[in-house]
C-alpha cells in the first residue's frame, strides 16, 4: 500500500517566511517534509524552475501541485486548517454525496484539504484502509479522526456549527431536489412565488446518477449531472433557496402555514410540495447486507469507474440495467448481464446497443438470484444464480455486482400525514393534490408516475399550478 504522500517544504534557516510556514504548520499539527535548498543544491534547481528561474522560498509541492511563497491563509485552504480542526475530504467529481458535504462546509466557512480518490491511487487505498476494503466516499477526516459519509446534521456536530432556527415563511417549500422538485420552484418562482427546496442528499435526484440521457426533449444526448446542474441553476436564478443535505422528520399544519422539523432546524411554508424520489431496490438475498459498498452497488455513475478493467454483473432486464450495465463497458473487461425473465424488458434501442457489443457482454437470462457468494477473505466473489427452466444453481463470478430492479417510492416519513397507496406511493388529484389542502406531490414519489425525468419535470409544472391555485385561496 502507498503510504500517504506529505508535502515537501523548500526553504532555509535564514529565511523568515519559511520559519512563518513552519510554525503555522507545525502549530496545526500538519506533516511536512523539509528540504533545506542551502544544503541541496538539486532542490534550489528545482525550486528555480518552478519559479521561473527565481528562488523563492518557501516553495511548497503538494500532490503535483507547486505553491511559491504562500500566506497562512492560503496554507489553510491548501491543509482544511480552521480554528479547531484540520479537515481532509476523500471524494470524487461523479459522488453526490461529496458534492452535498462540499457544499456545506463551504456555505458555512469551513475550509478542507480536498482529495481526488481518481486520480491519487494512494487516496483510492486510503479510503478502502479507513473502511475496512469499502470504497465508501465521501470519506471525511476530521483532526486525524476519519468519518465515513457524515450527513450534515453530523457535521455540524463534529465541527460545532451553529444551525439557527429560520423565521422566514415561505409561499412553498419543496421537500425534494431532483428534476420535479427543481421545476416547480422555477414555475413557482417566475409566478412570484417564494420557494425553499430541501434536499436530503444533493441536488439532481436519480437523474444526476445517470451517465448518459438519451430521451429528454431538446436534447440527443445529455449526461445527468449536466442537465441537472441547469435545472439547479435556472432555479436560483430565478431567486430559489436550496438548502442539500438537510433531512425532514415531520412536519404539522399550524394555521394558514406548515412548521416543518429538519435536521437543519425549523422551516415555516404556506404549503409543501412533496418530491423526495425513490430508491434503488435491493434483492434482499443472503450476502447482499455485508458487500454493499465492497462488491454490490445501486449506481453505476458513482462506483462503475471503481472497476476499470475487471469483471462486474448487472442485475435487472429494465431500461436502467441495460442503460447503465452498457455504460459500465466504457470501465470493465466484461459485463454480465444477470435477468429472471427468458427475455429482457426493456425498450428496442437499449437491446438494439446490447446485440453490438460483442463479448464485452454476457448474458444470463431465465436466472434469479439466490445469494451473494464471497471468498474466504469475506470479499466479493460473484452472484449465485438458480436456473429456473432446472432449477440447477450455479454461481456467476465477477468482481462486482451492480443491482438495477426497480425503486421505492421514499414516502417512510410521510405515513399518516397524507395518503399512500398499498406500495407507500402518494395518491394525488387534479393538480398534484395529495389528500392534505396545501400538500402537493411531483415525481417518482407519486403513485402512477413515470419514472423518467422529462415526466417528472411535468408533474414539477402541475404541481406549481397546483400550488398557485392553493396559496390565491388563502386569505
Amino acid at each position: 500500500m502507498q503510504q500517504l504522500p506529505l508535502p515537501t517544504l523548500y526553504g532555509a534557516e535564514w529565511c523568515p517566511d519559511c520559519r512563518r510556514a513552519k510554525d503555522y504548520l507545525n502549530a496545526n499539527g500538519i506533516a511536512y517534509t523539509y528540504v533545506d535548498v542551502d544544503l541541496d543544491i538539486s532542490a534550489t534547481r528545482l525550486v528555480e524552475r518552478i519559479n521561473n528561474g527565481k528562488r523563492i522560498i518557501p516553495t511548497i509541492t503538494h500532490l503535483d501541485k507547486n505553491y511559491s511563497n504562500p500566506d497562512n491563509p492560503t496554507l489553510a485552504d491548501l491543509f482544511g486548517i480552521n480554528e479547531g480542526a484540520v479537515v481532509r475530504l476523500y471524494g470524487a467529481d461523479w459522488c453526490p454525496d461529496c458534492r452535498r458535504a462540499k457544499r456545506h462546509l463551504q456555505d458555512n466557512d469551513v475550509r478542507f484539504e480536498l482529495v481526488d480518490v481518481e486520480t491519487n491511487d494512494w487516496a483510492a487505498e486510503e479510503v478502502e484502509r479507513i473502511n475496512k476494503g469499502k470504497r465508501i466516499i465521501p470519506t471525511i477526516v476530521i483532526n486525524g479522526e476519519p468519518h465515513t459519509n457524515p450527513d450534515n446534521q453530523k457535521l455540524n456536530e463534529l465541527l460545532k456549527l451553529n444551525v439557527e432556527r429560520e423565521q422566514r415563511v415561505y409561499d412553498s417549500i419543496i421537500i425534494g431536489g431532483g428534476a420535479a422538485g427543481l421545476t416547480t420552484s422555477i414555475y413557482a418562482q417566475r409566478d412570484r412565488f417564494d420557494t425553499l427546496i430541501l434536499e436530503k442528499k444533493s441536488i439532481g435526484g436519480n437523474a444526476f446518477l445517470t451517465e448518459k440521457i438519451e430521451n429528454y426533449p431538446g436534447f440527443v444526448s445529455i449526461s445527468g449531472p449536466d442537465l441537472m446542474e441547469r435545472m439547479e441553476q435556472q432555479a436560483t436564478t430565478y431567486g430559489a433557496t436550496i438548502k442539500t443535505g438537510v433531512e425532514v422528520t415531520d412536519f404539522v399544519r399550524t394555521g394558514n402555514h406548515f412548521v416543518l422539523n429538519t435536521t437543519a432546524g425549523v422551516f415555516k411554508g404556506r404549503s409543501i410540495v412533496l418530491a423526495t424520489g425513490s430508491t434503488y431496490r435491493r434483492l434482499n438475498i443472503p450476502g447482499e447486507d455485508e458487500l454493499i459498498g465492497s462488491g454490490v452497488h445501486f449506481c453505476a455513475t458513482c462506483d462503475g469507474a471503481f472497476y476499470r478493467d475487471r469483471e462486474v454483473i448487472v442485475i435487472g432486464g429494465g431500461n436502467s440495467a441495460l442503460e447503465e450495465g452498457i455504460f459500465l463497458t466504457n470501465f470493465t473487461t466484461k459485463v454480465k448481464f444477470v435477468h429472471r425473465s427468458p427475455e429482457f424488458k426493456a425498450d428496442a434501442i437499449y437491446t438494439d446497443k446490447l446485440s453490438m457489443m460483442g463479448d464485452r457482454v454476457e448474458l444470463h437470462l431465465d436466472r434469479t438470484p439466490v445469494a451473494f457468494e464471497m471468498d474466504d477473505s469475506g470479499s466479493f466473489r460473484g452472484i449465485r444464480v438458480r436456473n429456473n427452466a432446472t432449477e440447477e444453481e450455479t454461481i456467476i463470478e465477477a468482481d462486482g455486482a451492480f443491482v438495477f430492479i426497480g425503486q421505492t417510492p421514499n414516502t417512510q416519513s410521510f405515513k399518516g400525514l397524507v395518503k399512500l397507496d398499498d406500495r407507500g406511493f402518494i395518491a394525488t388529484t387534479g393538480l398534484a393534490n395529495t389528500s392534505e389542502s396545501g400538500i402537493f406531490a411531483a415525481g417518482d414519489v407519486r403513485q402512477n408516475a413515470i419514472a423518467q425525468v422529462a415526466a417528472a419535470t411535468g408533474e414539477g409544472v402541475l404541481a406549481s399550478y397546483g400550488v398557485r391555485e392553493y396559496l390565491k385561496g388563502l386569505v
